[in-house]
């Protein structure tokens, strides 16, 4: 079979829509045409500007202290003042630069806003945290070596 008769298959396939061809001669040739279906594209939806909810603003820029509120035992309010140190990026969470050595901070250190409380480890680069604010830490919400998403809550300093 030559090349024009080929492309002719070919032709018909496309005009046909057939997807899969396969054709044996007497004489041994064989010949298996195959095309690939449409795929079918989803753009991404237009970048959406949004205004951020105060509440989640603070906690993520930190610029007024955040409220952490908590329901208990029926409708009993507990409300904990202070600032949540959250986390930058997707990683690991570490709370000391290695494993042998003792925690970056724990509850009840003074931290200044350049201290560094944990270390964030994102495709093999390890990533200084720091508190961004004075104050004492309150609360650890996340044991070392565990996975965290953007906004994961790791710290409260009051």
């Amino acid at each position: 079979m030559d090349l024009e008769k080929i492309k002719e298959l070919m032709t018909a396939m496309k005009e046909r829509d057939i997807s899969r061809l396969s054709l044996k001669e007497k004489s041994g040739f064989e010949l298996e045409l195959e095309r690939s279906s449409a795929i079918e594209v989803e753009a991404y939806p237009a970048f959406e500007q949004r205004q951020i909810p105060r509440a989640n603003r603070q906690a993520l820029f930190q610029d007024e202290p955040s409220r952490q509120e908590e329901k208990k035992e029926g409708q009993k309010l507990i409300v904990k003042e202070g600032f949540e140190i959250t986390s930058p990026m997707v990683g690991t969470f570490y709370a000391s630069p290695s494993p042998d050595d003792e925690a970056f901070v724990k509850v009840g250190d003074t931290v200044t806003e350049d201290t560094v409380v944990c270390i964030i480890e994102a495709m093999k680069v390890m990533n200084e945290v720091k508190a961004g604010k004075k104050g004492t830490v309150a609360e650890v919400f996340i044991e070392s070596a565990h996975p965290v998403e953007f906004g994961t809550k790791l710290f409260r300093i009051v």
